[in-house]
C-alpha cells in the first residue's frame, strides 16, 4: 500500500460573474478526454451546472466536482459560484484546495469579485494560476490587463505567453519557451519577480545574472508559484480552446501535489452536503490524512454554526458507501486515501465545514473566509397548510449552506432567513417551488445589526427569596469585550459549589440568551462573570421517593439566568451597531457632481477622491443597507460607467434616527410577568429544603 495518494490535485475554478469560468471548466475537461462535445452555458448544457435553475439563469450557483486526467495526474476540478450572493459556496471550497485558478476577462479586466477571490486566495496561501479568458473577443486587452491585475490585485504576476491577433477569431497564444525566452525579455522580467521573494537567488543574480538560467528560473517559478508567492498569467479563450493546453501544461507542472499520509490518522473536511434519490445525505469530504474504509465508524466535530447558537460538538457516524472523484470519473469504491475527495453515505448528521477524524494542525475549523450575510427576510408560505413542510424545506437548504441561518419564531410561527443579497432570495424561493413545490412569499429583506455591551452591570436573584419562583441562585456580572473575541464565561464561585451540570446549564443558557440583546440583536461580544451561585440539594421523603417540589434541577437554572442575564445586560447598556461595507468607486470625472449628494443621502462617508485619468476615484464606507439602493441608480447616474466594488468591513453605531429593534423570538425575558407565564413554572411545594452555596 502506497503512503499517499499519488498524483492528485484538488483544483478550484474561481471568477467574477461571467468571466467565463464555467465554459472555462467545460473546456478543460474536453482537452482532457473526459467530454466529446463543450457544453455552453447559454444553452444549459454544461456539465458543472446540474440545477434547473443555474442552467434557467446561467450562473453557478452550487460548487461542483469533476475529474480528469493529465499526464499522470488526477485533477479534481471544482467549480464554483461567481455571484457574491452565494460566496458561501466559495468559501467551503477553499479549504479544501491544493490550488486555483482565477479567470480575468481580457475584455471587462479585474471586477470586484476578482479582489475579493485573489485577496482571500493569498491570505490563505493557496497556489493560484491566473487565465485571462475571451482573448477573442473585441475589446480584448494584453498589456491593459496585466496592468490591471497588478495594480488591483498584485503586482507579482508574470505573463507565460504572448497572444497575436488579439480581439479576433484568429487569436493565438504563443507560450514563452526558452528558445525565445530572451528576445522578448521573459528571463529578465522572472528574474526580478523571483529575486524579489528569494535573497539566495538574488545574490546569485547580482553576482552573475547569466548564472540564473532559463531552466533554474522555470524551477524556481515553479516553487514559488507553490508557495503562493507568485503567479503565473495565461492568456486564451475557453470558447475556442485557445491557451487551454497550456494551462494544463501549467497546472500540471506549476501547482503541487498534496502532501498526505495515508497511513496515519483520518482527518478529513466536509465541504458539500446533498441528498440522494431517496433523501440520504452524501457527504462530500476532503481526505487530508489517513484512509477512509466502508464500514468505518468516524469521529465528527461540529463547528459553529452562524446565527443559529449552536455549539462545537462531536458525533460519529458509520461509513455505509463510498465514491471518490478519480480520473474523469465518480466511482464507488472501498475507500477514500489523503489527497482525494470521497462521496460518503451514513453519516447522517453530518453538516457542511464538519471535521472528520482529527482536526488539522494549525487550521481553525470555525474559521471563516468571507464576512456573514448581513441581510435577513421572512419568509411565509402562500398557503397556510405548507407552514410544516416550508420549516422542513429551510431546515434542508440550511443544512447545505452554514452561513444561512434561520431563526424561529415559534410565537408567531414564522421563520427568518439570512441572505447575502436579492439574486440569493430569488435562488431560495425556485429552489423551495422546484424541490420542494412551495410557493412562497419574502417580506421586506432588513439589515442584520448586532449589540455590543458598553458597559459593566451585574444581578443575582437568591433562592427562596422574591420575586425569584426557581429553586435556584445565579448572579451574573456583564462586561464588554474586544470585538471578535466572541462570549466569554467565566467562573467568580467555587466550581466545587454546586453540582457541575447546574453551572453547564447557566453557561449554555446565557449563550443561547446573548443571541437576542437588550433591542433583539445578537450580542457577539462580551465578557460573563458567575458571581452567585446556589441551590438545593436532592430532596427525599423517609420512603425514599424523590420530592421534585423541594430539590434544584437544571431546569431551574434555565429559566433563571434569563432574567438575570437580560437584567444585567440592562445595567450595563448595549449599543446597537449596522454592518458597514468598505467601497471602492470609480466614476467619470464629469458625473462626480452628480454622484456625490447621492452617496450624502445614503450616509456613505467616502475619503478624498483621486483622479486618474478622466475618472474619479473615491473609497469610502456606507451602510450595507443602502449598498442595493446605490447600485441601482449608480448606472443612470455615471451614464452605466460607473465602477462599484463593496464587500462588508465592520460594524459601526447606528447614528442618528430610531435604533433599530428586532422582533425576539424567545419567551422575552425583559418582560418578567409574560416570561413567567410562558416558562414552565414549578407549584410552590408544601415543604422547602435547606440552601447551599451563596
Amino acid at each position: 500500500m502506497h503512503s499517499s495518494s499519488p498524483h492528485t490535485l484538488n483544483l478550484g475554478v474561481l471568477a467574477h460573474i461571467d468571466a467565463g469560468k464555467t465554459s472555462l471548466t467545460e473546456r478543460l475537461l474536453h482537452t482532457a478526454g473526459v467530454i466529446d462535445e463543450v457544453g455552453r452555458v447559454d444553452d444549459g448544457n454544461t456539465r458543472t451546472d446540474s440545477l434547473a435553475l443555474e442552467r434557467q439563469r446561467g450562473i453557478t450557483i452550487k460548487s461542483a466536482v469533476v475529474s480528469f486526467a493529465v499526464e499522470g495526474v488526477t485533477v479534481n476540478l471544482i467549480d464554483t459560484p461567481g455571484h457574491p450572493d452565494f460566496i458561501a459556496e466559495v468559501e467551503r471550497v477553499l479549504s479544501v484546495l491544493d490550488g486555483a485558478v482565477l479567470v480575468v476577462s481580457a475584455v471587462e479586466g479585474v471586477q470586484a469579485q476578482t479582489r475579493v477571490l485573489l485577496r482571500t486566495l493569498r491570505r490563505l496561501r493557496i497556489p493560484t494560476l491566473v487565465f485571462v479568458n475571451k482573448t477573442d473577443r473585441r475589446g480584448a486587452r494584453q498589456e491593459g490587463v496585466l496592468r490591471h491585475i497588478a495594480e488591483r490585485l498584485t503586482p507579482d504576476v508574470v505573463p507565460m505567453g504572448t497572444v497575436g491577433a488579439l480581439g479576433t477569431r484568429a487569436a493565438r497564444f504563443t507560450p514563452f519557451t526558452a528558445a525565445d525566452a530572451d528576445s522578448g525579455g521573459f528571463t529578465a522580467r522572472l528574474a526580478e519577480l523571483l529575486t524579489a521573494h528569494d535573497d539566495t537567488l538574488l545574490a546569485a543574480y547580482v553576482d552573475d545574472p547569466a548564472s540564473l538560467s532559463y531552466d533554474r528560473l522555470r524551477a524556481e517559478l515553479a516553487r514559488q508559484t507553490r508557495r503562493a508567492l507568485v503567479h503565473p498569467v495565461f492568456f486564451g479563450s475557453a470558447a475556442t480552446g485557445l491557451g487551454v493546453p497550456e494551462l494544463l501544461d501549467g497546472i500540471r507542472e506549476l501547482l503541487p501535489a498534496p502532501a498526505g499520509d495515508a497511513e496515519g490518522p483520518v482527518s478529513g473536511s466536509v465541504f458539500k452536503v446533498e441528498r440522494g434519490p431517496a433523501g440520504e445525505k452524501i457527504a462530500y469530504v476532503r481526505v487530508f490524512s489517513g484512509t477512509i474504509r466502508t464500514r468505518d465508524r468516524l469521529d465528527i466535530g461540529t463547528r459553529d454554526q452562524p446565527g443559529t447558537g449552536s455549539g462545537t460538538g462531536t458525533g460519529e457516524g458509520k461509513v455505509t458507501g463510498i465514491s471518490v472523484f478519480d480520473r474523469g470519473a465518480d466511482e464507488r469504491r472501498p475507500e477514500v486515501r489523503a489527497g482525494q475527495i470521497g462521496r460518503l453515505w451514513g453519516l447522517g448528521d453530518v453538516r457542511i465545514g464538519d471535521v472528520i477524524g482529527v482536526p488539522r494542525t494549525g487550521v481553525d475549523p470555525a474559521a471563516h473566509f468571507f464576512a456573514p450575510p448581513t441581510l435577513e427576510t421572512v419568509v411565509t408560505p402562500v398557503r397556510p397548510a405548507d407552514r410544516g413542510a416550508l420549516h422542513l424545506a429551510l431546515t434542508r437548504l440550511a443544512e447545505q449552506d452554514p452561513l444561512i441561518g434561520l431563526r424561529q419564531d415559534p410565537v408567531r410561527r414564522e421563520v427568518s432567513v439570512s441572505l447575502y443579497g436579492e439574486v440569493q432570495k430569488e435562488v431560495v424561493q425556485a429552489t423551495l417551488a422546484e424541490d420542494f413545490g412551495l410557493d412562497v412569499a419574502f417580506r421586506e429583506t432588513t439589515t442584520i445589526c448586532v449589540e455590543r455591551v458598553v458597559g459593566t452591570g451585574a444581578a443575582f436573584e437568591i433562592i427562596d427569596k422574591e420575586p425569584n419562583p426557581f429553586l435556584a441562585t445565579v448572579g451574573l456580572r456583564v462586561g464588554p469585550a474586544p470585538v471578535g473575541s466572541g462570549v466569554e464565561f467565566r467562573l467568580g464561585v467555587e466550581l466545587g459549589s454546586m453540582p457541575y451540570a447546574f453551572f453547564r446549564a447557566v453557561e449554555e443558557t446565557v449563550r443561547e440568551t446573548l443571541l437576542q440583546g437588550v433591542h433583539g440583536w445578537r450580542v457577539p461580544d462580551c465578557a460573563v462573570t458567575m458571581t452567585h451561585a446556589g441551590y438545593w440539594p436532592r430532596q427525599s421523603h423517609a420512603h425514599g421517593t424523590f420530592d421534585k417540589s423541594m430539590s434544584s434541577t437544571a431546569g431551574d437554572f434555565r429559566n433563571l439566568t434569563p432574567l438575570v442575564l437580560m437584567d444585567a445586560l440592562r445595567r450595563a447598556g448595549t449599543a446597537v451597531h449596522e454592518p458597514m461595507h468598505r467601497f471602492r468607486l470609480d466614476v467619470p470625472a464629469d458625473t462626480f457632481a452628480a454622484v456625490l449628494p447621492v452617496l450624502t443621502r445614503l450616509r456613505a462617508v467616502p475619503h478624498t477622491p483621486t483622479t486618474s485619468g478622466t475618472s474619479y476615484r473615491l473609497e469610502g464606507d456606507i451602510p450595507a443597507r443602502q449598498v442595493h439602493t446605490l447600485e441601482q441608480v449608480l448606472p443612470g447616474l455615471t451614464r452605466g460607467e460607473g465602477e462599484w466594488e463593496s464587500a462588508f468591513d465592520h460594524y459601526e453605531p447606528v447614528r442618528g434616527g430610531t435604533v433599530p429593534t428586532r422582533e425576539r423570538t424567545d419567551h422575552d425575558p425583559l418582560h418578567r410577568k409574560d416570561y413567567l407565564l410562558r416558562v414552565v413554572r414549578r407549584t410552590d411545594g408544601a415543604g422547602r429544603g435547606n440552601a447551599v452555596g451563596g
